[in-house]
């Protein structure tokens, strides 16, 4: 009995990314009929190898990608990305105008106050759940941007 209650405290754990803290995650509230949203948040890579989010998913929404803005032609594009990089020791922030996890065909509405799941995936095979709230940001902060 004493090896099954040990395992079962070692399985949740195996799930999730070692070494890698998730702080300050948030997905953005939009207005009623907006169809997309973003997730934000502060990723640690506390290991000492380099690591990548490689994938995302939630229910919340029909198709999660990972992304980035780059400046191309004098405008600010959003462009997806394969994975983003997790260099060992350091800190990467998802935020508005940067990388970003992109919500596309939201299918419900985000209000702020709200909770959405979702799952990160990383280069490893780990996963991590979270359940992020839903808050209000500031349009001035955001830059305009073309979408591909």
């Amino acid at each position: 009995m004493r090896f099954g209650l040990a395992l079962g405290l070692i399985l949740p754990t195996i799930a999730f990314a070692e070494g890698i803290s998730i702080d300050n995650a948030y997905v953005r509230a939009v207005p009623p009929g907006q169809p997309n949203s973003a997730a934000f948040m502060t990723l640690t890579n506390a290991s000492g190898q380099d690591r990548a989010l490689v994938a995302a998913e939630s229910d919340a929404a029909e198709v999660v990608e990972l992304h980035t803005h780059q400046m191309e032609d004098g405008m600010m594009q959003m462009r997806q990305i394969e994975q983003i990089d997790l260099p060992a020791g350091k800190v990467v922030t998802l935020a508005p105008g940067g990388l970003h996890v992109m919500l596309i065909g939201l299918t419900e509405a985000l209000s702020p106050g709200d909770q959405v799941a979702l799952t990160l995936n990383f280069d490893d095979g780990a996963s991590q759940t979270l359940s992020l709230p839903v808050k209000r940001i500031d349009p001035s902060a955001m830059p305009a941007h073309k979408h591909h």
